[in-house]
């Protein structure tokens, strides 16, 4: 879905064209606009609200540096995922784009990325925590930057919730507490209360780790075996079953987008999600709309943790680095940009700005904010960055468990699958 400003003039789409039937160059390389303008194209993917803050925070930018036109995109998070894999393996990156924790190291050691470090006298880092900064290296090069701290959460209803009559979350609880209290809102509501996590990698992440296991060793094998995820997923294919989380005919429609959740829907009260793209929730479900903390393992081991919730980088094959590296450095250190993106993208990277800010958040940005103040101390430390393999996983991931809530396949016919599946991937 392309954002608002993202309108060429005629002229510069017959240059582009030119350009690429002539010389086979991409939109990375060396282009320029109608005006002699550097021509930066920026990609993200996220929710309405996203967009918006980002176009804005987009037009402070071009103000402040007249010489520079940004054309920008933003898509769901499955789509995106899939058309930026599209574009690298052709060579065609957009100059600045948006990454996720498990993409760095395949594009970096892909030569999809530009070691950032090379801009270090436009590309300031000063003020990002060193080992949330560390994140976004690989074998020494910086080849990507966070843009800001998240954390995993149970998204909810209030307003739909209180009207159940069954207790609000009140602080931690374990998986089983969390899966009763979904049956007593089902029982309470006739629908489906949740999301069936049984499809997202990123539940049994934060399962497996409140069973004090990894979804990755070190080295970047399997950190768990066929056992556990035979485990995961049939805690979740019991719940489906008994219709207290989605059937599989809505976790199917699962897309990367609130829009297509349960919860966006109207068809369940909770989610489980990000907490930054939960702000799409709001226009879609109200202004009820808050954050619980994960559920921890049945002897209290937290799964959850602080994870940089997105990362910018720069094509290796942009003929604009420098202003790529401006780019980011707006984004990431401008006091007018931060006003605009508020927690969009979570909490702020930059320490300074973030401290700064805090007192003037309103609404969502707000609830992210204090609800990660409430995790402050409490959670274990973030794992390593996935190996490569870990990106088409997510996708094998979830294809496998719809086997499963599709009833075609058994938990443990599906999670022997997925192991096998999962070893041959990390080994190529």
């Amino acid at each position: 879905m392309p954002g608002s400003r993202t309108t060429r003039s005629w002229l510069t789409a017959a240059v582009l064209v030119l350009c690429a039937a002539l010389t086979g160059c991409s939109g990375s390389t060396d282009t320029s606009g109608s005006s002699g303008k550097v021509v930066l194209r920026y990609t993200w993917w996220g929710n309405p609200d996203r967009a918006a803050r980002t176009e804005q925070a987009i037009e402070l930018f071009e103000e402040e540096h007249p010489d520079i036109e940004v054309q920008t995109s933003f898509s769901g998070y499955d789509s995106y995922k899939q058309k930026l894999a599209t574009q690298a393996a052709g060579g065609d990156a957009p100059d600045v784009m948006q990454l996720d924790y498990r993409m760095i190291e395949q594009y970096a050691s892909g030569g999809v990325l530009y070691d950032l470090g090379r801009q270090k006298s436009v590309l300031r880092t000063d003020q990002i925590d060193a080992g949330l900064l560390a994140t976004g290296a690989v074998d020494g090069k910086q080849y990507a930057v966070p843009q800001g701290r998240g954390t995993e959460a149970v998204v909810y209803d209030a307003k739909a919730w209180r009207a159940t009559g069954v207790p609000l979350p009140s602080g931690d609880w374990t998986w089983s507490e969390w899966a009763d209290t979904m049956r007593a809102l089902a029982q309470k509501t006739g629908k489906p209360a949740a999301t069936d996590p049984g499809q997202s990698e990123d539940a049994f992440e934060v399962w497996l780790r409140g069973q004090g296991k990894s979804l990755y060793t070190e080295d970047g094998g399997l950190g768990f075996t066929a056992d556990d995820l035979t485990r995961w997923w049939t805690f979740a294919d019991e719940l489906r079953r008994e219709g207290t989380v989605s059937p599989a005919e809505q976790t199917t429609q699962l897309d990367g987008t609130v829009e297509n959740t349960p919860l966006g829907r109207g068809k369940a009260i909770a989610d489980i999600n990000w907490d930054a793209p939960a702000s799409g929730f709001v226009p879609l479900v109200g202004e009820g709309v808050t954050l619980a903390p994960m559920p921890s393992g049945e002897d209290g081991t937290p799964g959850q943790y602080f994870k940089p919730s997105m990362f910018m980088g720069v094509s290796a094959d942009s003929g604009h680095p420098e202003e790529g590296a401006m780019l980011i450095d707006f984004m990431l250190n401008n006091p007018g940009a931060a006003k605009i993106l508020g927690a969009t993208r979570s909490i702020p990277v930059n320490e300074t700005l973030r401290e700064e800010t805090a007192g003037s958040l309103t609404d969502f940005d707000r609830t992210i904010h204090d609800f990660q103040a409430t995790l402050e101390g409490e959670l274990n430390d973030p794992p390593q960055a996935p190996p490569s393999g870990d990106s088409a996983l997510q996708t094998t991931f979830q294809r496998d468990y719809d086997q499963v809530s599709y009833e075609r396949m058994s938990p443990r016919e599906a999670a022997e699958n997925y192991i096998t599946e999962a070893k041959a991937e990390l080994r190529s």
